[in-house]
């Protein structure tokens, strides 16, 4: 992990030691002991866009740290927007906002990045 506040975010079998959650209405998104960490590269669209933007053009940002989910319906509370060749972005069902991950079509795992969501303590 890239610090030590990220570290105390994993319990003993490198799992999400805390609640997570929207970090913009504090919906509950998954429960801890849920997500598996994992370090892989992938561009996730910026939070916030101008409306004017084709789904070609948006801006993106790079994370490498995620939790895995294995099935979606381990999720409290999820929501799907577009659909960009074999991934359906992950956003807050209850207020919209995201993506803070990417559900994977052919391996039907779901990626959430740490740094997108609020970590319960």
């Amino acid at each position: 992990m890239e610090n030590q506040d990220d570290a105390e975010k994993l319990n003993e079998n490198q799992k999400n030691a805390h609640k997570v959650r929207c970090q913009f209405c504090n919906s509950l998104v998954m429960l801890n002991n849920v997500g598996t960490f994992t370090q892989s590269e992938f561009s996730l669209p910026l939070m916030h866009q101008k409306h004017s933007k084709s789904i070609d053009e948006l801006d993106s940002e790079n994370f490498k740290e995620y939790w895995i989910i294995e099935d979606m319906f381990h999720f409290e509370n999820i929501g799907f927007s577009n659909t960009v060749g074999n991934y359906k972005y992950l956003i807050c069902a209850d207020c919209e906002m995201g993506p803070f991950g990417y559900h994977d079509l052919t391996t039907k795992r779901s990626y959430v990045a740490l740094k997108r969501v609020k970590h319960e303590h």
